[in-house]
């Protein structure tokens, strides 16, 4: 069984080699372990390092695409060089290689096709009690999304089989990290969390430079995917409050016409009417808006599957 470990670098020269150094050189059940940069345009000397550490496979991109381009130009990557398994970790060394082994053993053992390193949040010294906080509540609302209950959404560290590989299409530009837990969830693909160890933090992130940004970018995300992955459940929630507003001015109406005002042809309460039929017609258009998602989520399914057959034949 071949591992292949890919680690995203976007000016990593520094970190890089400790990096590369924790990995495992051996793992039972895996014949063969591979290493796999793939370098997001660094401007410093990541690749030169890379190649001098005695990496297998670099991949260049030559511009910077964002994190989760270059996650899935890996994972492309180490499917078509033979990946039984591929493992994502960071090149500032934020997770500890040698739990690799702990990562890769659901997947040896065939119990599950995707593994996430899940991190002790709540524990974390240099997580702030608001970055906790957002952390345990995003996990928990990506829970709920992505039916799997992964307490660590935002973590980096995975692990994947030959067949979840073929199965991820990455749509975000943000991060992967969000939308292959979706995606996983919703595809009926094996997935568990396991706990693992991090290391002393060596830089800031480079995704977001302040907690209203990361809100900011998670949200969107996490909208972004509902709509993508769950369009009937999201346009049903969306056309809820008109459906109730209308039932209300409904059962208003008729306890103002039929009991306070039985006899009195001048109160037709035109207004009221109006109101509610044009809350029922956003209502409706809402659910209509979501069948008709449904359709294209159908078709993209599909697409996905015929893909799916043809990477895994290779």
């Amino acid at each position: 069984m071949k591992l292949i470990i890919q680690i995203p670098c976007f000016n990593e020269e520094a970190t890089l080699p400790q990096t590369l150094a924790d990995l495992p050189k051996s793992i039972p059940g895996i014949s063969k372990i591979e290493t796999q940069v793939i370098d997001d345009g660094s401007t410093d000397r990541t690749v030169e390092v890379a190649a001098a550490c005695g990496v297998d496979h670099i991949i260049r991109q030559g511009t910077n695409r964002g994190l989760a381009a270059t996650f899935m130009a890996g994972i492309k990557n180490a499917l078509s060089c033979g990946a039984d398994i591929v493992v994502n970790t960071d090149g500032d060394n934020q997770y500890r290689g040698e739990d690799i082994a702990k990562l890769v053993a659901p997947i040896i053992e065939d119990r599950a096709d995707f593994v996430v390193g899940c991190r002790p949040i709540a524990e974390h010294e240099e997580f702030g009690i608001v970055k906790k906080f957002l952390q345990l509540v995003g996990s928990w609302v990506l829970r709920r999304i992505s039916k799997t209950n992964v307490r660590d959404a935002a973590s980096g560290f995975r692990a994947f089989s030959r067949h979840a590989c073929a199965r991820l299409f990455v749509h975000s530009r943000f991060s992967y990290c969000m939308e292959t837990l979706i995606q996983a969830g919703n595809s009926g693909l094996r997935v568990v969390g396991d706990d693992i160890r991090v290391n002393p933090k060596t830089r800031e992130s480079r995704l977001f430079r302040s907690i209203p940004e990361y809100v900011r970018k998670q949200a969107a995300t996490m909208l972004a995917m509902a709509l993508l992955y769950r369009p009937l459940a999201f346009f049903n929630t969306l056309a809820a409050p008109f459906f109730l507003a209308s039932f209300g001015l409904g059962i208003r109406y008729m306890y103002l016409k039929w009991v306070i005002y039985p006899d009195d042809p001048t109160r037709t309460f035109i207004p009221s009417l109006i109101l509610l039929a044009v809350l029922s017609v956003l209502g409706t258009g809402l659910v209509l808006a979501g069948l008709f998602s449904s359709l294209f989520v159908a078709q993209r399914r599909l697409i996905e599957s015929v893909l799916t057959n043809q990477l895994e034949r290779r």
